[in-house]
């Protein structure tokens, strides 16, 4: 069996990443890799206050914002107990629902990526993962997911927001795709034909 991988995925709200993410666990954990699944923002207290932001509760300027994002990465990487290097070093693959991807695209519309871009993958305590999968699905099905599936929505939750999003992470990855694995899956179809992209995907990485 390869060593442990750092799995991380990226999409839009709507997008799927949840029933993606346990599908893939289930996937791994049957072919005998253990698996830890995490995400971001993380249960710290610095988790705890970017929710507040995001939910609307508490307001944050966009350079808070993303500072409170970039502390909270830094905790959810070197935390000794359960964090993402202390798991890969116990030999466990590690699922992140959101990285710093999100941050560059999210936060990146309104601060820029000059400061941003080098804070996350310049800083030697966040890791860079192995794989990034990004689950593209158009606009309008997010919209119609999020509208079927929530009562209410949180800041980056509108359309207009959701299309601006769209475009921003196309710039990340063309920003990151030279140093960076980045795998674009088609979304929109059914949840066992994006699986069975997403176990390829993994599978190149892990070796299996």
């Amino acid at each position: 069996m390869t060593s442990a991988k750092f799995i991380v995925f990226e999409g839009l709200d709507g997008s799927g990443k949840g029933t993606q993410i346990a599908l893939l666990q289930r996937a791994l954990t049957e072919k005998g890799y253990p698996v830890c699944l995490t995400a971001e923002p993380t249960q710290h207290a610095t988790g705890g206050l970017i929710r507040d932001a995001l939910g609307g509760i508490t307001k944050r300027t966009p350079h808070e914002l993303a500072a409170l994002f970039l502390a909270d990465r830094i905790a959810h990487c070197e935390n000794p107990a359960d964090g993402i290097r202390a798991m890969l070093e116990k030999g466990t693959t590690v699922i992140c629902d959101r990285y710093y991807f999100s941050s560059l695209a999210y936060q990146g519309m309104d601060i820029g990526l000059d400061w941003l871009l080098p804070a996350h993958v310049g800083c030697p305590a966040i890791i860079k993962p192995d794989l990034c999968i990004f689950l593209d699905v158009p606009t309008d099905e997010c919209d119609r997911r999020i509208s079927a599936g929530r009562s209410s929505r949180e800041i980056y939750e509108t359309r207009e927001s959701i299309e601006r999003v769209r475009r921003s992470y196309s710039e990340v990855f063309e920003r990151l795709s030279p140093t960076h694995n980045i795998k674009i899956i088609n979304a929109a179809r059914s949840p066992e034909d994006v699986s069975w992209d997403v176990i390829s995907a993994v599978g190149e990485v892990l070796g299996i």
